[in-house]
This record gives C-alpha cells, sequence and structure tokens, in this order.
C-alpha cells in the first residue's frame, strides 16, 4: 500500500533538502502527524514567513527581517573591521564563535571563470564602495582555501591596493588532531604557507 497522495507530496517537499533521503523524508513527514497543533501551526508558519519576512541587510547582505541587520546597527561592534564572507550561512558560523567584533560583508558568492561567475557578479564593488565610505580600517577575508577563494581574495587585495586599509586573510591549516597523510595538498600548502614562528 502507499503513502496517501498528501503524505507523499510531503516526503518529496522534505527530499528537496540538503542532505535528505527518502527514508529521512519519509520519518519526517510522518512525524508531523504526531506533532500537535500548535508546533505544527507555528512550522507551516515560519515555512511562509522565511519567503515573505528575510530579506538581506542593505549594507552587509546578512540576512534581516529589516533594511539593517542587528549586527550592522550595533553600535558596540568595531565599525572600522570588516570581515568578508563568502554566503551569509558564514556570519552565523563567526557569531557563533562569538570572537570577531567587527563588522561583516557578504560576497554572495566566489569568482569562477569556468561558472561565469565574474567580480562584477558578486558584491565585491559594494565591498570597496563601503571600504571608502565607512572609513574601514582593516578587511579580514575569511574565503574558503580554494582556486575560486584564492582568485577572489587576489582580486580584492588588487582592488584595494593604494588604499589606506590592511588587508589579512584567515589563516587556514591543518585541523587539531588530523592526521597528515589524510591531508589534501592545498590544505597542506596553506599550512605551510600561513606557518607562524613557534615562540
Amino acid at each position: 500500500m502507499n503513502y496517501p497522495k498528501t503524505i507523499l507530496n510531503l516526503i518529496e517537499c522534505f527530499k528537496k533538502f540538503p542532505g535528505i533521503g527518502e527514508k529521512t523524508a519519509e520519518r519526517m513527514a510522518l512525524s508531523t502527524l504526531e506533532m500537535e497543533e500548535d508546533n505544527l501551526n507555528l512550522f507551516s508558519k515560519s515555512l511562509k514567513e522565511i519567503k515573505t519576512k528575510i530579506k538581506t541587510c542593505s549594507k552587509c547582505g546578512s540576512l534581516t527581517e529589516d533594511d539593517e541587520c542587528e549586527i550592522c546597527k550595533d553600535k558596540s561592534r568595531d565599525h572600522s573591521i570588516i570581515c568578508v564572507v563568502e554566503e551569509c550561512k558564514n556570519v552565523i558560523l563567526f557569531e557563533k564563535i562569538g570572537s570577531f567584533k567587527g563588522i561583516y560583508h557578504v560576497l554572495g558568492g566566489l569568482i569562477s571563470p569556468l561558472e561565469g561567475i565574474n567580480p562584477e557578479d558578486i558584491k565585491i564593488n559594494e565591498l570597496i564602495k563601503r571600504i571608502e565610505k565607512e572609513k574601514i580600517k582593516e578587511v579580514i577575508l575569511a574565503i574558503k582555501p580554494s582556486v575560486e577563494g584564492e582568485t577572489t581574495a587576489l582580486y580584492i587585495r588588487k582592488m584595494l591596493e593604494g588604499k589606506d586599509v590592511t588587508v589579512s586573510k584567515i589563516a587556514h591549516g591543518i585541523p587539531m588532531g588530523a592526521e597528515i597523510d589524510y591531508i589534501d595538498p592545498l590544505t597542506l600548502e596553506m599550512a605551510i604557507e600561513d606557518r607562524r614562528q613557534v615562540s
């Protein structure tokens, strides 16, 4: 016997989420039948509102329900240091760590000529304008160590040449407890390049 159409539709919806296969989608769909009505209504409402209420911050490009996000509005943060990231979820990652007290700029992608993504297709021009307008003193490039990431970082560095701003890059290296044998060559190369003196 097959599931009723409503459940089948819900299974198909859950399967659209990354990393969710047939079995997990089936379990999730069936578990909604056991949810209390209040929770189910909240779930349904949240799904609808994510499309109508969530937008990108007019300044940094992160996620917000207002014109500007909470980070950009926070006067206690250091607005002279800007951390450049690829996606909105990277901002959340840094905020969970809680040690960075500056502001952010979300590029919305990385330069990738093979995929037809050029500098003008991501928010590099907006970054340069912000640096000039907001009197930024330091730009931290927190971009993944890939060919696209390195191309983007190099392009940004070139665009900032001659401007009164320090450009730094987060260190990439070998994770704690990792076996050297299993480290990919690019990570190993980065670890060598980003080496620090032992004090």
